[in-house]
C-alpha cells in the first residue's frame, strides 16, 4: 500500500507497448489485441485452396440452420461438444458415396485394390464417418475413420482431425488419443488451424499447459487474431500455467528481502519516530533492537532483518520495546510476502500496546494485499480512535482510497495529514496526484509547485512530477525534472540512490523520441545502482520485445518473477515469460513467418 508508485511504474511498462502502438506478438491474443489493435496486422501463411463444398461453407449453412433452429426462449439446441466451433470439414467437393463392404480388410487386400479405388473407399468411409458423428455415435465414427486412414494411399489431414474430434467428445475424452492424431494431421499441414486448436485443448485437458499455450498461440497468429475462443484460451491456459509455476515456486524458495527500491518506499510512506527510551537496567535484547532501529535508520535492511529478530530471540523486557519490535519484524515478514505471519506480529504488537497506531496501520496494509478493503478502513478507524491527530493514519487511508479510484476522498484525506503535519512531503505529492487523476489538473500543477518550493533539497517532488508533465507528453519537461531528481539522489551519502527518475527518464525518451538506445542505457544504469530494481528489469523486457529481442525479453522477465515479492507479482512475471516462450517456439516452428512479423513489428511504430 505505501509503495504503490512502485508497482505503478511496473504498470505502465508493461502497459507502454500498447500506448506507443506496436506490432509485438506477445504470444497472447489478449496482450496483443489490447496493443492498439495491432492483432489486425498479423499475416497468416495457413491458407489452403477450398473447393466450392468446402467446410467453411457447410459451417455457414449450419450456423445458419442453428439461428432457426432456436427454442421459444430463444435458446439454441444443444450440439456436438466442441471449443473449436463444428468439427468436421471438407477439404475438398465431397465424391458421391458409395456402398463399401462394412468388413475390415487386411493389409494384403488393401494394397491388391488400385490406388484410384482405395482413395474413393476411404473418402466413402469418411463421409459414412461423418454421419455417424452427426449422429452422435462418436465410437462407430471413429471406426470408420480408422479404416478411411487405413484403406486411404495417402491419407488426409482431415481423416487424423475428424477422429480427434471423436476422441474429444467421448466420455471421458481420450485426450492421449486427440494428441497423437493431431499430431499426424498437423506432419501432413503445419498450418492446420483446427488440429492445432484440438491438439491445444486435449494438452490442456493432460495439464500439460505449456505445450497448450504453444499450440493455441500458433492457432490464434495462423489464424490472424481472429477466433475469439482461441483468444480466450491462450488467456486461460497462460493464467493456469503461471499460478501453478508460481505456486511450485513459493514453495520451494526462501523468504527474501525485495529491491532496496521497494523497501526505501514502503518505510518511506511513515513519518520518522523517535527510538524507544530504554529501561533503567537494559537486557541484551533491548539494547539489540536499538541496534535493529539504528540499521533501520541507515538503510542498512538485510542487517536491521537479521538484529530485530536476535533481539526477540534473546528476549525485550518491556512493553512498548516488545512492540517495537514486532511491529518491525511484521513489517519485514510483509515485505517477503509472509502475509499470515505480519499479521500474527502485527495483532501481538497491537496486543501489548493498543494505542500503537502504526502496528494498526499496517494491518490495514495486510488486509489489502488480502483484497479486503472492508476490514482495512476498520483499522483505519480503530487507528482514529486510539490516536485521531496521527497523520500517518490519513496519508495511508488516503493510499487505500487512491487504489480504489476513490480520488477525491483519497485527495482530503491528504489534505487532513498535511493540516496535521505539513512537513511530510508524501502526503503533498499524492494530494497533487489524487487532484490529477480527479481532473483538476489546474490545482494539481499548483500543489506540485508549492511542493517544489516548499522541499527543495527534497527529489522525489520532482520526480513525480515529471511523471505528470509525461502523462501530458510534455517529454523535455519531464526529462529536466527526472535528471534533476537523480542529481539529488546522487548526492545522497550512505546510501543508495532511488533509480526509479532514471526508470521513468528512459520511458520518456522512448515515447518522446523512440529512443530505445537510451531508453537502455537508462535501465542498465538503474540496475548498475540498484540490481533489484524490478520497474528496470521489467522496462528492459519489453525494450527487447519491441525490438523482437525475444530470447533477452524471456531473461528479463525470468529475472523480474525471481524479484516478485509476493505470489500475484510472480504470477504476473511468469505470464509474460510463458507469453513470449510461446512467441520464441512459434517462430522456431514457422520460421517462414519470422521475416514478415519482425517487418511488422518495425514498421507499426
Amino acid at each position: 500500500m505505501a509503495s504503490e508508485h512502485t508497482g505503478g511504474i511496473v504498470e505502465r511498462v508493461q502497459d507502454f507497448v500498447s500506448e506507443n502502438k506496436r506490432a509485438i506478438i506477445i504470444g497472447t491474443a489478449a496482450l496483443a489485441l489490447a496493443a492498439g489493435g495491432a492483432a489486425a496486422y498479423y499475416a497468416s501463411t495457413s491458407s489452403r485452396p477450398r473447393g466450392p463444398g468446402d467446410v467453411e461453407k457447410a459451417e455457414r449453412r449450419e450456423k445458419k440452420k442453428a439461428s432457426h433452429g432456436k427454442g421459444s426462449h430463444g435458446k439454441k439446441k444443444k450440439g456436438v461438444k466442441d471449443q473449436d466451433g463444428p468439427i468436421l470439414e471438407e477439404r475438398v467437393p465431397p465424391p458421391k458415396v458409395e456402398e463399401v463392404s462394412e468388413e475390415a480388410l487386411t493389409a494384403e487386400q488393401i494394397l491388391a485394390i488400385p490406388e484410384e479405388e482405395r482413395t474413393k473407399t476411404a473418402a466413402s468411409l469418411k463421409t459414412k464417418g461423418n454421419t455417424a458423428y452427426q449422429n452422435r455415435n462418436f465410437t462407430q465414427a471413429a471406426a470408420l475413420y480408422t479404416r478411411a486412414i487405413e484403406v486411404s494411399p495417402k491419407p488426409e489431414p482431415v481423416f487424423y482431425s475428424n477422429r480427434a474430434a471423436c476422441y474429444v467428445n467421448m466420455s471421458p475424452p481420450k485426450h492421449d488419443l486427440v494428441v497423437l492424431d493431431c499430431d499426424e494431421a498437423l506432419k501432413l499441414d503445419a498450418n492446420y488451424v483446427k488440429a492445432l486448436n484440438r491438439r491445444a485443448i486435449a494438452l490442456e485437458g493432460l495439464e500439460r499447459y505449456e505445450e497448450s499455450i504453444r499450440d493455441f498461440t500458433a492457432a490464434t497468429i495462423l489464424d490472424k487474431f481472429q477466433n475469439q475462443a482461441t483468444a480466450s484460451a491462450v488467456e486461460r491456459v497462460l493464467k493456469a500455467l503461471s499460478t501453478k509455476k508460481a505456486a511450485e515456486i513459493i514453495a520451494v524458495r526462501g523468504a527474501r528481502l525485495p529491491s532496496f527500491t521497494f523497501i526505501s518506499a514502503y518505510f518511506a510512506a511513515f513519518r520518522p519516530r523517535a527510538h524507544p527510551t530504554l529501561p533503567e537496567n537494559p537486557s541484551t535484547g533491548d539494547n539489540t533492537l536499538i541496534l535493529a532501529l539504528e540499521a533501520l535508520a541507515a538503510a542498512d535492511y538485510p542487517h536491521a532483518v537479521t538484529l530485530i529478530n536476535e533481539s526477540l530471540e534473546q528476549g525485550i523486557s518491556w512493553d512498548e520495546g516488545k512492540a517495537e519490535a514486532l511491529n518491525l519484524r511484521g513489517t519485514f515478514k510483509f515485505l517477503v510476502g509472509d502475509v499470515e505471519g505480519a499479521k500474527v506480529d502485527l495483532t501481538e504488537s497491537i496486543k501489548l500496546v493498543p494505542s500503537f497506531t502504526q502496528s494498526i496501520v499496517k494491518i490495514a496494509s495486510v488486509h489489502m494485499e488480502q483484497g479486503n478493503a472492508k476490514l482495512a478502513f476498520e483499522c483505519f478507524d480503530d487507528a482514529i480512535k486510539q490516536n485521531q491527530n496521527d497523520p500517518d493514519i490519513y496519508y495511508h487511508r488516503g493510499q487505500v482510497l487512491f487504489i480504489m479510484n476513490e480520488f477525491t476522498d483519497a485527495a482530503m484525506n491528504y489534505t487532513k495529514s498535511t493540516e496535521l503535519d505539513g512537513q511530510f512531503v508524501f502526503s503533498h505529492i499524492q494530494l497533487a496526484v489524487a487532484q490529477y487523476k480527479s481532473g483538476n489538473v489546474a490545482n494539481s500543477m499548483a500543489t506540485f509547485r508549492r511542493t517544489l518550493k516548499a522541499f527543495p533539497q527534497r527529489s522525489e517532488p520532482q520526480n513525480y512530477y515529471g511523471e505528470l508533465l509525461m502523462d501530458q507528453q510534455r517529454f523535455e519537461d519531464a526529462v529536466e525534472k527526472f535528471d534533476k531528481a537523480f542529481e539529488m539522489e546522487k548526492q545522497k551519502v550512505g546510501t543508495i540512490p532511488n533509480v526509479l527518475p532514471l526508470v521513468n527518464k528512459g520511458l520518456a525518451l522512448y515515447q518522446w523520441k523512440q529512443d530505445i538506445t537510451e531508453a537502455e542505457k537508462c535501465c542498465n544504469e538503474a540496475l548498475e545502482v540498484d540490481p533489484e530494481c524490478e520497474a528496470a528489469v521489467a522496462t528492459l523486457a519489453q525494450l527487447n520485445l519491441q525490438q523482437s529481442k525475444i530470447g533477452d525479453a524471456v531473461k528479463m522477465f525470468s529475472r523480474q518473477a525471481e524479484l516478485a515479492r509476493s505470489e500475484p507479482e510472480l504470477v504476473g512475471a511468469l505470464t509474460f515469460k510463458y507469453a513470449t516462450l510461446s512467441q520464441m517456439e512459434f517462430l522456431k516452428n514457422y520460421p517462414s513467418m519470422a521475416a514478415q512479423l519482425n517487418q511488422m513489428a518495425m514498421n507499426m511504430a
